[in-house]
Parts: structure tokens; C-alpha cells; sequence
């Protein structure tokens, strides 16, 4: 799990005054906890069967790997997107509340269920050269006062003790993704991302992050800018699976 920070003199007594309690339904919990046992007995994994490739589950009665149907039929750049949890309940509370909310001390257990994708077969026998963040326009970002990818990554980078480096920059501002079928996200994300100026991806082995996999065209879009500028592989990694 991501290394949570450790409780220094005032921060114990702050604990004793004022026990930690469940995000979700208050319950007490134990320090560095965020949820109770109950709620996260709550919180639903991504389990088999699903796509190799953009880790969608699929209910039936599959027992190989395939790629579904999404990814089959149009330009998928990264090379897999893996998340360990369901953007379900109460792991898309958390997040919401994170993002939104600017809970930003969630960060931690979101980070969590991030670096629990790291586990996934797909990923726990690669090497990784950098992770950079996926970024937000300069206008979100100061809208929400920081990049929850940004967050993530530097947790991650700090526990797996590899560099973290925004090389990526959005440069145009674009609409919200929600009301947006596939094809739609791709077209409003085309040309939205670039390379940093001075960043060099040139034969390195990426591992892309953000919270939230939705269709992947974020993911996708950012990695092709990546591929195109020289790097090896792109594999994303994210909190949750929409």
C-alpha cells in the first residue's frame, strides 16, 4: 500500500483529542485509516473477466483473454490500462470528494487503490523508466486549485521510487467529458495534449496515471503523444474503472 505520512508529537495527541473516524459513515477507525471495515467490504474490485486492453469488465462466462469490442475496432495507443477498483458506490464517492470537494488528504487512499493496479499481472513483471501524471489546462487546474493526477503520481513515485515528471501540458481547453459518448471524447480530446518543452520520453518505458479510466481517450490521446515523441511503451494505470 501507499506509505501514509507518520504521526509526529502533535499530530498523536491531535489523534487522542480527536479520533479517526470512517469518511463514509463515521465510524471510528484506526489511524491512517480512512475507511471502516464495513465500508470498505463496500468498495468493488475489478474482477475477471475484462479486456486486456482497457481492463472493461464483462459479465458471462469468458474464461481467456480477449479484447472487447471498444478497443478492437478503433486506435488504441497505450499499450494496457489496468485499475484495480470499480468507480462504483463508494470508491466514486471518495473520489468526487476528493476532486471536487478538495478533500485533497484523500489523496492517500485513493493512491491506495491506484498502486493496488500495480499487482495486476499485466504490469508486476514490467519495469517502468518514469510516471508522469495525465495533466489538466492551466484554467481547470486553477479552478481546482491542483492536478489529482499530479497528487497520485508523486504518492506513487515515492513508494515505487521512480520519477515522476509532468512531461505532458494540456494546451487546449476542453469541454466536459461526461455528456459525451466514445467517439465524441475522442474528437474533443484531439490535439488537446503536448509535450513540455525540454521533455525527452525518448526510449523510456511510461507509466501513464490518472483516477479515473473511463473510455480511455484521455488515456489513449496522451500516450500517442508519448509514443509519437519517442517513448518505448505507454502502460496507464488508474484508481478506478468507470
Amino acid at each position: 500500500m501507499v506509505a501514509l505520512p507518520k504521526l509526529d508529537g502533535i499530530g498523536a495527541i491531535a489523534s487522542l483529542l480527536y479520533p479517526p473516524v470512517c469518511t463514509i459513515c463515521g465510524a471510528n477507525v484506526r489511524a491512517s485509516e480512512y475507511l471502516c471495515d464495513q465500508c470498505e467490504a463496500k468498495t468493488a474490485r475489478v474482477i475477471a473477466p475484462f479486456c486486456q486492453k482497457c481492463s472493461e469488465p464483462f459479465e458471462g462466462a469468458i474464461t481467456g483473454t480477449f479484447t472487447c469490442a471498444n478497443c478492437a475496432h478503433r486506435t488504441i495507443y497505450f499499450d494496457t490500462a489496468v485499475a484495480a477498483y470499480r468507480s462504483r458506490g463508494i470508491v466514486r464517492q471518495i473520489i468526487h470528494t476528493f476532486k471536487y470537494g478538495r478533500q485533497i488528504y484523500l489523496r492517500h487512499l485513493v493512491a491506495r487503490w491506484l498502486y493496488a493496479a500495480l499487482d495486476d499481472e499485466r504490469l508486476s513483471n514490467r519495469r517502468f523508466d518514469i510516471i508522469i501524471p495525465v495533466p489538466l489546462h492551466p484554467t481547470r487546474q486553477r479552478e481546482r486549485g491542483f492536478n489529482q493526477a499530479s497528487l497520485l503520481a508523486e504518492l506513487l513515485s515515492a513508494e515505487i521510487s521512480i520519477q515522476s515528471k509532468p512531461a505532458l501540458e494540456r494546451i487546449r481547453y476542453t469541454t466536459t467529458q461526461t455528456s459525451l459518448d466514445r467517439a465524441e471524447r475522442m474528437e474533443n480530446l484531439h490535439k488537446a495534449f503536448r509535450l513540455r518543452k525540454n521533455a525527452d520520453v525518448r526510449r523510456l518505458r511510461v507509466l501513464l496515471i490518472d483516477d479515473v479510466l473511463t473510455t480511455g481517450s484521455t488515456l489513449s490521446e496522451c500516450a500517442r503523444v508519448l509514443k509519437r515523441a519517442g517513448a518505448i511503451s505507454v502502460h496507464a494505470v488508474t484508481a478506478a474503472r468507470a
